[in-house]
């Protein structure tokens, strides 16, 4: 049976929600940051991280409400667009792939017995997949077939490969950088229950 969320999962759940925000909209501040007028986001970052740190179902909890924020119109999605048209959009299923990608990502270390970096680092890499095989997937089908403008599924790779060296950089950053926070995380949570 799983258990009830706490008031501590709800904030963290929270807060890499609002990160996903920041990270899908970092170009607005740094508007360098564009790739054939693509605007590079940290998300793929964010989303990972977190189903490193808040295990599968939390992880993938924050992504769903995530994108359920941005489908009601609040402008989280890049360039802080809004809306349900967004998802609809060429570029809507990296969206939708941040789910799967965090809750696999937090069910690799999970079902994992030992929480070692190879392990964090498997489960990172795990996740960038899945988020570019969804993402890229969908885009092509997205300018296929409703959006009227065709491109083979080989050029839509191509146009992807732009943004990979960044995110695989980024992913390794992040598979470093969880093993530390995941155990002061689990040190603090552990000495909050035993008080």
């Amino acid at each position: 049976m799983k258990r009830k969320l706490t008031t501590y999962d709800i904030s963290l759940v929270g807060m890499f929600a609002a990160l996903m925000a920041i990270g899908a909209n970092i170009t607005s501040w740094a508007p360098f940051l564009q790739v054939a007028g693509v605007p590079l986001s940290m998300q793929p970052f964010f989303c990972i991280l977190a189903g490193l740190l808040l295990g599968s179902r939390l992880g993938a909890l924050s992504m769903i409400i995530y994108a359920l924020v941005g489908i009601a119109g609040a402008p989280v999605f890049a360039q802080f667009s809004g809306g349900i048209s967004v998802i609809f959009q060429s570029t809507g299923g990296f969206i939708l792939s941040y789910i799967v990608a965090s809750y696999a990502a937090g069910k690799i270390l999970e079902v994992s017995k030992e929480k070692k970096l190879t392990v964090f680092m498997a489960a990172s890499f795990v996740g960038i997949v899945l988020i570019y095989i969804v993402g890229t997937s969908y885009m092509w089908l997205a300018l296929n077939v409703w959006l009227n403008a065709p491109m083979s599924y080989g050029t839509a790779w191509g146009v992807m490969a732009w943004f990979i060296v960044k995110d695989v950089a980024f992913t390794v950053l992040g598979a470093l950088l969880a093993p530390r926070i995941y155990y002061a995380v689990t040190k603090a949570v552990n000495k909050r229950i035993a008080a």
